[in-house]
């Protein structure tokens, strides 16, 4: 088990705190051209902390519309960061698993078929493609949906525990771990409280990792820590922790 911190699209922000680590997940493309990015720089601030690579696409972009030429860009958009992940040397890609409309039954299909589309381009750039949970939020494809699609379309995931949390508490973190734990690939670990506080240090939230460990014995994936400080003691008391539940 390998357990990595993501950085956002701060280079800065991987240089202080990444050494820590095993992995960054460095997040590309949103809004900005994955060519401009200082890629000597990145790759230099990765070998002096002995750190690997792994990158988050697009925040904001769905994987599926109504509109068919829009759907087509979106492949093409995703292809060319994919390729952009293969040439630095990441080793996976987070995607978020989201629509237009997630409710709109019609696109579950279509959002199939462009995961698949997404998951060839990732296959060709020798990235492996894990899909993330956003259920809780407005863009998001419900758990058992995405469960169900990625198992559907061969896909990894990549569970986000506080997203699922977030969605339908401890019980819906149980229930997706219980049906679909072999497709898990990735984690997202963080804490949350209900009422609406996310990515909060392991500890100062309501969930309970332990019933994770159950859930995922042995697990041997990778992890990235998701809580949004720079404190480098704070992000790794988490790691402790989540090593510590996951060992056990």
């Amino acid at each position: 088990m390998d357990v990595g911190l993501t950085v956002g699209d701060s280079i800065a922000r991987t240089e202080a705190t990444v050494e820590a680590f095993d992995f960054a997940e460095f997040s590309i493309g949103e809004g900005t051209d994955p060519d401009g990015i200082d890629a000597e720089r990145l790759e230099q601030a990765l070998t002096e902390t002995a750190a690997d690579l792994c990158v988050h696409l697009p925040f904001q972009q769905v994987v599926v519309t109504p509109v068919p030429e829009i759907n087509e860009a979106i492949i093409d958009y995703q292809s060319r960061l994919l390729e952009w992940a293969g040439k630095q040397g990441a080793q996976k890609a987070v995607l978020h698993g989201t629509a237009r409309n997630p409710h709109d039954v019609d696109l579950r299909d279509v959002f199939a078929d462009q995961l698949e589309a997404i998951g060839r381009a990732a296959a060709n750039a020798d990235v492996e493609l894990v899909v993330e949970n956003v259920g809780h939020q407005k863009r998001g494809l419900p758990l058992t949906v995405l469960g169900d699609i990625a198992r559907e379309t061969d896909t990894s995931v990549c569970f986000d525990v506080g997203h699922a949390y977030m969605e339908d508490g401890m019980d819906g973190v149980d229930r997706f771990l219980s049906r679909y734990d072999d497709l898990v690939s990735h984690l997202h670990v963080h804490d949350a409280r209900s009422r609406g506080d996310t990515h909060l240090p392991i500890g100062a939230g309501e969930i309970d990792y332990d019933i994770v460990a159950e859930e995922l014995p042995g697990y041997d994936g990778t992890v990235a820590v998701e809580v949004f400080t720079d404190d480098v003691g704070l992000l790794s008391d988490t790691r402790d922790r989540i090593e510590h539940h996951l060992a056990v």
